[in-house]
């Protein structure tokens, strides 16, 4: 059965001070730089396309479509 001491992590008891508060610091720090994600505000809105008649349509089923 697996335990911690499998892991292979240095404790941080066994570190040196410098060492130590390092590791603290890079841990503090990208807890603190999360992903930022766009606002919904100011986020750019996508305009529709311009309405299609059938025809136009079917033209385009066909350019899209792969010939056999």
């Amino acid at each position: 059965m697996a335990n911690i001491d499998d892991l292979n992590y240095d404790s941080i008891l066994d570190m040196s001070n410098d060492e130590a508060i390092e590791l603290l610091r890079q841990i503090r720090l990208n807890s603190r730089m999360a992903e930022r994600k766009p606002n919904r505000k100011t986020a750019k809105k996508t305009t529709n396309s311009p309405d299609l008649s059938a025809s136009q349509a079917s033209e385009l089923l066909k350019l899209l479509m792969p010939k056999e």
